[in-house]
């Protein structure tokens, strides 16, 4: 455990990891693992702005001040939910191909964020640097090594497939919590409740293909699909431009 200021809260002579990679006393109570797990268990149920310092004492069954001597404040608490998520992103250790291993990794990043939805809410910098969000950097870029590409090319196919697997993701997210908010369970239902809409913008004659892709697509409603087809073209896309 970090030292106290005078205030109660944590001492920053440590960071964050090294104090999580730290043995907990005996009979610790209070761990930063368990600080994290609970955080995210409310974020799922609740939402992310659910999660305050003061709900979590709450859940923990302590005093605030206590949860302040593990965490200095919202950003090792972020940064903790984000450790304890990324622990969920595990590409088997059988898969040595750059390309199924970056393709593993966006699958999994998939349905990382389709269980918890408040992730793509989480501050890009604090969700980035964690042990396991490095861990899986790690894992990505050493299947890219060896290839003949260089260090900012590894790293530029590497956040490609991340900033795509990161943004499909939080759109479909995003689309699945607008629906459910608007009352809509189904494809079919969202269509009858933007019929009135659609109807006016298509009858204008501004959005021929459009309307063409309304009529005629038959994998409206297969998210898997539209996410998994993007994916591969992603993939081609770096095959082909870095002849890998």
């Amino acid at each position: 455990m970090a030292g106290q200021k005078r205030d109660g809260k944590a001492e920053p002579d440590k960071s964050l990891w090294e104090r999580l990679e730290q043995p907990a006393a005996p009979r610790a109570s209070l761990t930063l693992e368990r600080i994290g797990a609970v955080a995210v268990e409310v974020a799922d149920a609740e939402g992310f702005a659910a999660v305050t310092m003061r709900r979590l004492a709450t859940e923990l069954g302590v005093a605030p001040m206590a949860a302040y001597r593990h965490v200095s404040g919202k950003d090792d608490l972020w940064a903790l939910m984000a450790e304890r998520v990324a622990a969920e992103v595990v590409i088997p250790e059988e898969l040595t191909g750059w390309r199924e291993v970056l393709r593993d990794f966006a699958l999994l990043t998939r349905e990382s964020m389709r269980r918890h939805p408040w992730v793509g809410q989480l501050p890009t910098a604090t969700f980035v640097l964690t042990p396991g969000r490095l861990a899986i950097a790690e894992r990505q870029l050493a299947a890219l090594d060896g290839l003949g590409l260089d260090e900012d090319t590894m790293m530029v196919a590497f956040r490609t497939v991340s900033a795509y697997a990161h943004g499909a993701a939080s759109s479909e997210v995003a689309l699945q919590e607008w629906t459910q908010a608007e009352g809509w369970s189904s494809g079919a239902e969202v269509r009858r409740g933007l019929a009135p809409q659609m109807t006016y913008l298509m009858e204008t004659g501004r959005y021929p293909t459009y309307k063409r892709y309304g009529l005629r697509a038959t994998r409206k409603d297969d998210p898997t699909w539209a996410f998994e087809t993007g994916l591969e073209c992603v993939l081609d896309g770096i095959a082909a431009r870095f002849g890998i």
